[in-house]
C-alpha cells in the first residue's frame, strides 16, 4: 500500500516527506495507522548516521495508533485496538524470560538493523528498498508494520496522539528512577538534563516520593517546568559554572542517585563528585563513540559507587506502559505538559524547535490528507 513517510536520504540530510510503498504484512506482523509519534533524540542521532544508516531510511520509534490489520499468527490484538508502539524483543531469550526485554539478546538485530531479520525491508520506493523496521516500527509515517511484543493497549480515556512517548522517552526516564535505580522514598536524586527523559525522571521521582530532586538544565523554561512538576531545586549549568558545588550545598553528604541524560564527559565527572557513598549513577544519555566510563577505579571501589547502563528504563512495555497510564489517570504523570504537537510535514521544524529548547517533546501527527491515503 502507498503511505506517506518522512525519509532521510543520507547521514545529516533533512527529513523529506514523500509517498512510499509499505509491504504487505506477514503472519507475525501487525499494521497500525499512526495517530501520533514522538520525536526522540535517538531518531536524531540515527538521522546523523548512527546505527550505520548510510542509506535512505525511515525512522520513528515512539508511535501510537489504531490497529488496522493483523497477520494470521496474531492472537493478542485485533483491528480497532488502540496501541502504543515500543521497542521489539524476541520473548525467548534469558533476559526476555526474566522480564527485562530491553536487554534482549537480539535487541540490535530487531531494532537497529533497518530491516527484518531475513534482510527484507517493510518500506520501499521506486528506486529501491528503504531502511526501515526501526525499533520494529519506523513510525514517521501514516502507517507502520509492527509486532505483538512491541505493543501495549491504550485505554479510551487516554489521548492516543500522545501515547507514543510512553514507548521510549517517558518509560526510559520514569523507568530509570522507578525500576533501574529503584529510588527509595526520602532519597535524593540529581537529574542532569531537563529534556523529555529528564523531566520524565522527575515525574518518576515524585511517584517514588524522593525527598530532594535536583535538575541541572540550561534552558530556563525547562528549569521552571521541572519545578512545576515537583523538582525541589533547579540549577543552570551555565550560570552556575560550578553546579556540582551547588548540589553539595543542597545535599552536603551527597545524593544517593544521579541520572545522566546527556552523555557529556564533564557532566559525568561532576555527577560522581556529588554522589554519596554507595550511590548509583544511571546512564541513559547517548555519548560520543569512544567515550570512556567515568571515574577513577580506586575511588569507585573506595566509595562503593555503582555505574549502571540503562536501556528503556529496564521496562517491559506491556506491563509498564499500562502502569504509566494509570499514573497519568491519577495526576501523577502529567505527560501533557511536555508535549507540543506538529504535523508530520513540519518534522524539520520540530527538530529545530526541540534542539533550541522551544519545545520539550515534539509529537508528530499525520496531516489529514496524508492519513487518508
Amino acid at each position: 500500500m502507498e503511505v506517506t513517510a518522512a525519509v532521510v536520504d543520507g547521514p545529516g540530510a533533512e527529513f523529506r516527506v514523500e509517498t512510499v510503498t509499505l509491504d504487505e504484512i506477514r503472519p507475525d506482523e501487525i499494521l497500525v495507522r499512526i495517530v501520533g509519534v514522538g520525536l526522540c533524540h535517538t531518531d536524531i542521532v540515527a538521522q546523523m548516521g548512527a546505527f550505520g544508516f548510510d542509506r535512505p531510511v525511515v525512522l520513528g520509534h515512539e508511535g501510537a495508533g489504531i490497529v488496522e490489520r493483523v497477520g494470521s499468527d496474531i492472537g493478542d490484538f485485533q483491528a480497532g485496538d488502540r496501541v502504543a508502539i515500543s521497542f521489539r524483543s524476541c520473548g525467548e531469550c534469558r533476559q526476555c524470560l526474566a522480564g527485562l526485554p530491553s536487554y534482549c539478546q537480539t535487541m540490535p538485530a530487531l531494532n537497529y538493523a533497518g530491516m527484518r531479520p531475513d534482510g527484507s525491508t517493510t518500506l520501499s520506493r521506486a528506486n529501491g528498498p528503504l531502511a526501515s523496521n526501526f525499533f520494529g516500527q519506523s513510525s514517521f509515517a501514516t502507517h507502520a508494520i509492527t509486532y505483538a511484543r512491541n505493543l501495549a493497549r491504550v485505554p479510551d480515556d487516554f489521548p492516543l496522539e500522545i501515547a507514543g512517548p510512553l514507548g521510549c522517552g517517558v518509560q526510559t526516564g520514569a523507568g530509570a528512577v522507578m525500576r533501574s535505580l529503584g529510588c527509595e522514598a526520602g532519597s535524593a536524586l540529581l537529574v542532569i538534563g531537563g529534556g523529555a527523559v529528564g523531566l520524565s525522571a522527575v515525574m518518576g521521582a515524585i511517584i517514588q516520593q524522593c525527598a530532594t530532586i535536583i535538575v541541572v538544565q540550561p534552558h530556563a523554561a525547562r528549569r521552571d517546568l521541572a519545578l512545576e512538576l515537583g523538582a525541589t531545586h533547579s540549577l543552570d549549568p551555565i550560570g552556575d559554572a560550578d553546579w556540582a558545588a551547588a548540589v553539595r550545598a543542597i545535599v552536603p553528604d551527597g545524593v544517593q542517585y544521579v541520572l545522566d541524560t546527556t552523555g557529556r564527559p564533564d557532566a559525568l565527572a561532576a555527577a560522581l563528585s556529588v554522589l554519596a557513598p554507595r550511590g548509583a549513577l544511571g546512564l541513559v544519555g547517548i555519548a560520543a563513540p569512544g567515550t570512556p566510563p567515568p571515574g577513577e577505579i580506586n575511588n569507585l571501589m573506595t566509595l562503593g559507587h555503582r555505574i549502571i547502563g540503562i536501556i528503556e528504563g529496564d521496562s517491559d512495555p506491556a506491563a509498564f506502559i499500562p502502569e504509566l497510564i494509570e499514573h497519568h489517570r491519577n495526576g501523577r504523570l502529567p505527560l501533557d505538559k511536555l508535549v507540543t504537537i506538529y504535523p508530520l510535514s513540519k518534522i524539520n521544524d520540530a527538530i529545530r524547535d526541540q534542539h533550541e529548547g522551544k519545545c520539550i517533546k515534539a509529537v508528530l501527527t499525520p496531516d489529514t490528507a496524508q492519513a487518508a491515503q
